[in-house]
């Protein structure tokens, strides 16, 4: 049974475009407008994204994965409302000013009615995956971008906003609208999974080795039995539409009785079960639901269930974070090799049992909470709660709320009977602060007070809750800068910082064979799986940058294992096309790099001769090169000397010597 999803992408149909274009003419646009450049004032979109808080927060770290993804191609990640308005947007620096101009923002509308045939809006009224390129859009202006989009839909199957990969038409990449679907897929089944914490879902899939994937279906079904809803891998496989499932009885479904399974699953939670589709065909089925809160319905099971209350909550906790057969990382997991990583890990492991906080550098993917849960999991608190928060995927609004908690009636929107916050959550336990430099000051100062004083009082609350609580934070950014800059409090940093260890780039470590077996054992869900790669592949690997790192590699390697479909390795043509492109071109820029860094040195040496060296094929090759990229990025000096990795006086040197002026 194929695995790719029910719904095909209209990837650049005329008749999609040809339809778009005629709406936009019907809606009196003209072509030739210029971009609005009024976007929601601060607070207008600050309360926009508190009405989409679910999506917002769902989406946010599946948007820095996709942006890791297509970094430093010209392009920026977009999320949108169900009506087309910018929320929130991850982009290339260089990108950024460009995408301004055409109001590509946080707070402007991209509803067909405002900008006509463009892949937000028309991706929105056609209910469908689309990319529309360059001419195709029908405003000019807009005419320099290349989008693809796909629209994301709640639980319920109803359109609550879209993600989008907006970028200049030169990086066009065929294969961006997939990894833009299957990141939306990705957001949809996290907020399945939120929406339905307390039911029994089931998760299927005809082959094994796809259950815990993109891929794999997803139903939700009450304690009585009754039908919730399913996503769209699901719909696919069940070949119906959610308002024929509504009404069939969990048997109709799968072939057998809801009070069997549901005993099945409590007797081996996390084991897998065989289950029948109504079209007859045979899936592999897991269980899970939430045992602390879910009441059996049948009297031959409420003896079971209540049994394993506490027991099967632990459980079903367990086998979200990593399938059964793999051990939790722990430091000596952590260790496969690298000098630098073994001698991070020494340091770590002093402080093991002691309540001393740890604060984690390290560019983005480097493993900052892969480091945090080994911390927690050969500490004494390892059987109570690791919790974590990014402070840089809420906006300042909610992170207040979801650190501290809130009281009923705390502030408009919030939930009846008011919110644990993290930091209780984690009583006991260890509460794990990522990206800790974005935290706003205010809330600095709130969690200041709660490590001096061990208690927190919730928003809107006066009883302070006494919390014990282990530390750990981790940034990308330079505290000491922020402290001088005034936004960061030094008194707090000296509070996260007992140890501080700074993790290396994976381009630094020299463990990449090891990691990749790490990696692929972890994403390991059944026989049939990849165990390694092959040499080829491994010989790519090594010549690529990883500009995001460990999470990078491990986004590859689960594309990888799914496109080899079974093999025992995976190969060359298994890898992602854009990701050998980025290898090729990596590989191209060092060796330029280097040649022109040579020749950069030679001259440096004799900085007093007014003579150049005789011209080469060499040195030829070299100022095409730097021509070549000046004319890409618009004779922009400065990005071109990032891009070649150059200081800005070579560039303007090469300039001079060949007679060119800028």
């Amino acid at each position: 049974m194929s695995h790719r999803p029910a719904t095909p992408s209209r990837i650049g149909r005329p008749d999609v475009i040809a339809q778009a274009h005629a709406r936009s003419l019907e809606l009196g646009l003209r072509a030739s407008e210029m971009p609005d450049f009024q976007p929601l004032r601060r607070p207008a979109l600050r309360e926009l994204v508190e009405c989409n808080q679910s999506l917002y927060t769902h989406a946010l770290p599946v948007m820095e994965t996709l942006h890791a993804q297509i970094v430093d191609t010209q392009s920026m990640v977009l999320l949108t409302d169900s009506q087309g308005v910018i929320l929130h947007s991850l982009g290339d620096s260089d990108f950024v000013a460009k995408a301004n101009r055409v109001a590509l923002c946080p707070g402007v509308s991209w509803a067909e009615a405002d900008r006509g045939t463009n892949a937000i809006g028309t991706a929105l009224v056609d209910g469908q995956p689309t990319v529309v390129h360059a001419d195709e859009h029908f405003l000019h202006a807009n005419r320099i971008l290349t989008c693809s989009c796909a629209p994301i839909a709640d639980p319920f199957g109803r359109t609550i906003g879209a993600l989008d990969v907006s970028g200049d038409t030169r990086g066009f990449h065929k294969h961006t609208l997939a990894l833009v679907r299957m990141s939306a897929q990705m957001i949809e089944n996290h907020l399945f999974s939120n929406q339905f914490a307390d039911a029994l879902r089931v998760h299927f899939h005809a082959r094994a080795e796809f259950i815990g994937t993109l891929f794999e279906g997803l139903a939700a079904f009450a304690a009585d039995g009754t039908f919730l809803s399913a996503n769209r891998s699901a719909l696919f496989q069940f070949g119906q539409a959610l308002p024929a499932l509504q009404v069939q009885p969990f048997e109709a479904l799968f072939g057998a009785a809801f009070a069997d399974v549901l005993q099945r699953i409590a007797r081996a939670p996390g084991d897998n079960i065989v289950l029948t589709l109504p079209s007859g065909v045979r899936v592999v089925a897991r269980g899970e639901y939430s045992a602390q809160r879910y009441v059996a319905p049948a009297a031959d099971v409420v003896g079971t269930a209540r049994g394993l209350t506490t027991h099967g909550a632990r459980h079903a906790a367990r086998i979200v974070e990593s399938p059964s057969n793999v051990t939790p990382a722990t430091l000596e997991t952590l260790d496969t090799g690298d000098a630098q990583m073994s001698a991070i890990l020494r340091r770590v492991g002093k402080v093991r049992g002691r309540d001393i906080p740890i604060l984690i550098l390290g560019k983005t993917g480097t493993g900052k909470e892969w480091l945090a849960r080994a911390i927690h999991h050969d500490s004494p608190r390892r059987t109570a709660p690791f919790v974590a928060l990014n402070c840089a995927s809420l906006p300042d609004s909610l992170i207040e709320a979801e650190l501290f908690g809130y009281e009923d009636g705390a502030f408009t929107g919030a939930k009846k009977r008011g919110s644990v916050g993290k930091i209780v959550q984690a009583d006991g336990g260890t509460l794990f602060l990522d990206e800790i430099g974005d935290m706003p000051l205010a809330q600095q100062v709130r969690l200041m007070r709660v490590l001096q004083e061990r208690s927190v009082v919730p928003l809107g609350g006066t009883r302070a809750i006494p919390v014990d609580l282990r530390i750990v934070c981790a940034t990308h950014r330079n505290l000491r800068a922020m402290i001088e800059e005034g936004i960061f409090r030094e008194d707090l940093y000296y509070r996260i910082n007992g140890l501080v260890v700074t993790l290396p780039a994976l381009r630094e470590r020299t463990d990449l064979e090891a990691l990749i077996a790490r990696v692929l054992e972890l994403q390991c869900e059944g026989d049939g799986v990849p165990r390694r790669v092959s040499p080829q592949v491994l010989e790519r690997f090594m010549q690529c940058r990883w500009p995001g790192n460990l999470r990078q590699l491990a986004n590859v390697l689960r594309t990888a294992s799914i496109m080899a479909e079974g093999a025992d390795q995976i190969e060359l043509d298994d890898l992602p096309e854009d990701f050998l492109h980025d290898c090729a071109d990596a590989a191209a820029n060092d060796d330029s790099r280097s040649s022109l860094r040579t020749c950069d040195d030679a001259m440096d040496s004799n900085p007093g001769s007014s003579q150049t060296p005789a011209p080469s094929r060499m040195e030829d090759w070299q100022a095409t090169l730097i021509a070549q990229t000046l004319a890409r990025l618009d004779g922009n000096v400065s990005a071109a000397a990032r891009e070649l990795g150059l200081a800005r006086n070579t560039v303007y040197r090469y300039l001079r010597r060949a007679g060119t002026t800028h």
